[in-house]
This record gives C-alpha cells, sequence and structure tokens, in this order.
C-alpha cells in the first residue's frame, strides 16, 4: 500500500510538470505583445482562486487554525504570488534556454531548504542525484540553444533564479501542511491569499490586455490563455500537495527536470528542433538522477536503521 501511494506521488508531480514544461512557450509566445506579464499573472490568481474555493464545496471543509493561515499565508507569497508574478516578469525579458537552465538549480536549493527546516538528510546519493539530474537537463537545454537564437537579459535571468528560490520555500515549507490538510483547503488559501495580495497592484493590466481587444478574437491566443488557467495553474498546484504528501520534497523538486525535455519534445514535435542523440543521453541522465534521489535514504530511514542497531 505504501508503495503504491508513493507511486501516485511520483505520477503526480511527473504530470504537473509536464503541464508546466508546456506552460513555458505557451507563455513566452503570449507575453510577446498579446498579454503583459501582470495581467496573465493576476488572471491564473482570481481563476485559480475561484476554482478551488468552488471546489471546497465539494470536499470536506476543513478548519484551519490562525498559525497554520500564517504558514499558508507564506506558502501563498513564496509559491505563487512572488514566484509567478516575478517568473512572467522574467520570461517576458529573457530566453526559455536561459529560464530552463536557471530551474535546474531548484532541486539544490529543496535539498538544502529540506536539511535545514526538515532535517532530510543530505546523503552522498542524493547529492549525486541531483547533479546527475543537473547535468543532464543543462546538456539537453545546450543541444537545443544551438539551433535557436534567443536574447538573453541580465535582470530577466535574476528575477528567474529568484522566483525558483522562493518555490523552493513553499516546496519545502508546505510539506507538513500537505499531511494536515487536503490539497484543495491549502490551494484555496493560498490563491485567495495571492489573489488578495496582488489584485490592487494588477486589476488594470486585464481590461488593458491586448488579446480583448482584437477587432476578431484570435483563439489560438484565447485558447492560449485557457490552457495557462486550468493546466499549467489550477491542475498542476492540486497535484502538488498531493504529491508532497507521499513522497520528499527534494523527490518532487527533482521533477523540474522534466521540463526542459517536455519543452524539447515540444519543440521536435512543431520542428524548431530535430531529435538527436543528445537528447537521449540527456534524458538518461535525468531519469538516472531522478531515481538516485527517490532511492536515497530518507531521516525516517536513517532513524529506523539507528533504532535497529540499538535493539
Amino acid at each position: 500500500m505504501l508503495k503504491n501511494e508513493k507511486l501516485k506521488g511520483h505520477l503526480l508531480i511527473l504530470f504537473a510538470n509536464i503541464l508546466f514544461g508546456i506552460n513555458m512557450p505557451v507563455s513566452k509566445s503570449l507575453l510577446q505583445g498579446m498579454v503583459a506579464p501582470e495581467g496573465l499573472t493576476i488572471m491564473r490568481m482570481l481563476f485559480a482562486c475561484s476554482m478551488f474555493w468552488i471546489t471546497s464545496l465539494f470536499v470536506k471543509q476543513e478548519k484551519v487554525p490562525f498559525k497554520d493561515l500564517a504558514l499558508l499565508f507564506l506558502c501563498a507569497m513564496c509559491g505563487v504570488a512572488i514566484n509567478q508574478s516575478v517568473f512572467l516578469s522574467g520570461l517576458s525579458r529573457t530566453s526559455p534556454v536561459d529560464v530552463s537552465i536557471i530551474a535546474t538549480t531548484g532541486p539544490i536549493y529543496v535539498m538544502l531548504l529540506a536539511a535545514v527546516i526538515l532535517k532530510e538528510p543530505i546523503t552522498r546519493q542524493k547529492t549525486t542525484g541531483v547533479l546527475i539530474g543537473a547535468a543532464g537537463a543543462i546538456a539537453l537545454i545546450l543541444f537545443s540553444a544551438q539551433t535557436h537564437a534567443q536574447s538573453s537579459d541580465l535582470i530577466g535571468n535574476l528575477m528567474v533564479f529568484f522566483s525558483g528560490f522562493m518555490y523552493s520555500i513553499y516546496v519545502v515549507v508546505s510539506k507538513p501542511l500537505s499531511q494536515r490538510y487536503s490539497p484543495v483547503t491549502i490551494m484555496k488559501w493560498m490563491f485567495l491569499f495571492s489573489a488578495i495580495v496582488l489584485f490592487p497592484f494588477m486589476y488594470k493590466d486585464i481590461a488593458t490586455t491586448p488579446a480583448f481587444h482584437t477587432a476578431t478574437p484570435d483563439w489560438k491566443v484565447l485558447g492560449g490563455i485557457a490552457f495557462i488557467l486550468l493546466g499549467a495553474t489550477y491542475i498542476p498546484y492540486l497535484m502538488i500537495p498531493m504529491s508532497l504528501k507521499r513522497i520528499r520534497p527534494t523527490t518532487v523538486s527533482m521533477y523540474n527536470y522534466m521540463q526542459p525535455i517536455v519543452a524539447s519534445l515540444i519543440a521536435i514535435i512543431a520542428g524548431q528542433d530535430k531529435f538527436s542523440l543528445g537528447n537521449i543521453l540527456s534524458a538518461i541522465l535525468v531519469f538516472s538522477g531522478v531515481y538516485l534521489v527517490t532511492h536515497s535514504k530518507s531521516r525516517e530511514d536513517i532513524e529506523s536503521e539507528k533504532l535497529k542497531m540499538k535493539s
């Protein structure tokens, strides 16, 4: 039963990161004159907030004490409000290649933060797995970058770096909350807090969104916005706490390395890139890294071994 629950956790975060991987090229295309980063951010906050509160009407109601609401506010700022607003602003300034490379540092942050906050051990196997996965992701990104001339921007890169660090804090801090509350309860409060904080600064950007003021509806653009709201916000953010309930934060963060693989496959399907041996080798490195981290010893494993030695 325990193995089945862990498998569910892996499948949930895998699917969430596939959606996030699709989100990156879709968002980049929309940010090129059709939607402002601020407009897209507040649309995501308002849509997900509405959807999670509506969903909460059909599940068991959970009372959340003030102490945990304060933690949920911190998670909301790190995992949604700051993370998403800063990320989209950074993505609009720099290249998807740079964004993907910077994203590979996420599991390193999570591993270090989990060690400090959750007392998770930093084992040699876990460290090796994180670095091998990062090497595979970076190699894949660089292979793809050879066929694309895209501009970089220092400020944009720093914004993406900062958003990734904020998201890492959310992944670690929300782990205990995911054990106490349902994913819907966690997300309805997180997106409510995020919407309240961002709305006064960004609500005007919805009304001025160019995509809503074209002479004839551009269904491709509107479809892209709809995908981001539902497929890249509501659905994956529902899956993240479901996954965290079943597997460790560092393992969850390792699936970030799936995003450049997904982006590369999209480029190949769209005829923007070619399938190569480098794609295969990079994917093998990524999955090898995920495997090593998944099978590294957790704090519970080490404590259990100590008890066995004493007995």
